[in-house]
């Protein structure tokens, strides 16, 4: 991930802060300030990482953005496929290869499996990310609850496993990853029902959304909705796998494994990107 891009996402997070605790919307002399970056300066750094200004980036960051994304953006999973809309952007080009393990294994909780896991820097803060010799099997934002409940909570879902740290045998696949450019692999580790909800999340093209209902209906579970929320909250790949797309019924964001500022960033970010393409 280029260095400015990291910059960016932190002076973006900070502005969200600012935005969040305001009463309106503030204006670029207000944000710039607050910022300690002149008012061009600051401009140039929302248009070269999200490509609108910072009074329309507030208009994606705002909390009723979502019920315009699901009311103009909603994708429907069942006929995604039909109108060429199979996968996530250009990142499902990237997947060399998408190997579920087997149930057996993951009843066993991995055991046997060897993960190596690193801390890396993203445009959306920084990221705990773990991978097996097949692929990428974990990554987390850090932001929310640091590096040791980050590390945890990706730990636990396979918790024979044996865990060992050594970002640079992982870093090609997470940064192609991260930057969407070049190869990477995933290793997706879950029960058979998962695995379902997570392909299905990899149908949601980006700047689009979907409903946690649309997805139970495209995996052929109608009545499943309250499962399948949870299989989009255990999603262990966060960011590539999209659960960030996935909203309520009623347009609210729902919840988001690590944290709501991160999903709200993501949203924002891939919106902004689609209306300036």
């Amino acid at each position: 991930m280029e260095h400015s891009d990291r910059y960016h996402y932190h002076v973006i997070r900070r502005a969200l802060d600012e935005i969040d605790a305001a009463e309106g919307t503030l204006s670029l002399d207000e944000l710039a300030a607050r910022m300690e970056m002149s008012p061009a300066h600051f401009q140039r750094v929302f248009s070269r990482w999200v490509g609108v200004s910072p009074k329309r980036y507030q208009q994606y960051l705002a909390l009723d953005h979502a019920k315009t994304l699901l009311s103009n953006n909603f994708t429907t999973l069942a006929t995604a496929d039909a109108v060429g809309l199979s996968g996530s952007g250009r990142l499902h080009d990237l997947f060399l290869s998408w190997e579920a393990m087997s149930p057996g294994r993951y009843a066993r909780g991995a055991a046997g499996l060897t993960i190596r896991w690193g801390r890396f820097d993203s445009a959306f803060g920084p990221v705990i990310a773990m991978a097996t010799d097949r692929g990428i099997c974990g990554m987390g934002f850090t932001a929310e609850e640091g590096d040791g409940e980050t590390y945890a909570d990706l730990a636990k879902r396979w918790p024979n496993a044996t865990f060992t740290e050594d970002p640079e045998a992982i870093r090609p696949w997470v940064e192609a990853a991260l930057s969407m450019e070049g190869e990477t692999k995933l290793h997706m580790i879950g029960a058979p029902f998962q695995l379902k909800v997570w392909e299905a999340l990899l149908s949601i093209p980006s700047g689009h959304v979907t409903t946690y209902s649309e997805i139970a209906e495209a995996i052929g579970t109608p009545r499943a909705v309250r499962a399948v929320g949870t299989a989009v909250g255990r999603n262990p790949v966060s960011w590539l796998i999209p659960c960030h797309r996935a909203l309520r019924k009623s347009g609210g964001l729902g919840g988001y494994h690590w944290g709501l500022p991160v999903k709200r960033a993501m949203l924002a970010w891939e919106s902004a990107r689609e209306d300036a393409g």
